[in-house]
């Protein structure tokens, strides 16, 4: 069964993961990965949407695929449905991404199973801007 990393863990992964691909960023500002996204922006993590046929969200461009973002990313962050997650895992995986976050209320165990068999560090069913602000990270 699915365990999610240890405080510290998430303590590490957030002070060194600067850049977050958040996928199924909404450009709608009352949408909660705005929100989340936006808060996480204010506190200086490179925000990189993810999302077909947007062009920008949060002054930022947007990419239809993963595989579309150039350069290294930190976080995989998702705001995907459950049963959408198994393809996101494959994509971070093959873009190597270190970690897979998926916010509070997405589970698919099956989906974390085979991230962290690849080698990612999971967080699921958790939001990163709670828990950013819950471990006092800086």
């Amino acid at each position: 069964m699915f365990q999610n990393p240890s405080d510290a863990t998430l303590r590490q992964l957030l002070r060194q993961s600067r850049r977050l691909a958040v996928v199924g960023l909404s450009p709608k500002q009352d949408r909660p990965s705005f929100r989340v996204s936006r808060q996480m922006q204010n506190w200086g993590f490179e925000i990189v949407p993810v999302r077909p046929m947007v062009e920008s969200v949060l002054g930022q461009p947007a990419y239809a695929r993963l595989e579309d973002v150039p350069g290294p990313v930190g976080i995989v962050n998702v705001f995907r449905n459950a049963s959408e997650l198994m393809p996101v895992v494959d994509s971070a995986i093959a873009i190597r991404a270190p970690a897979i976050w998926i916010q509070q209320g997405i589970v698919n165990e099956a989906a974390a199973e085979k991230a962290q068999a690849a080698g990612l560090v999971v967080v699921m069913d958790r939001c990163i801007m709670v828990e950013y602000a819950r471990l006092g990270v800086s």
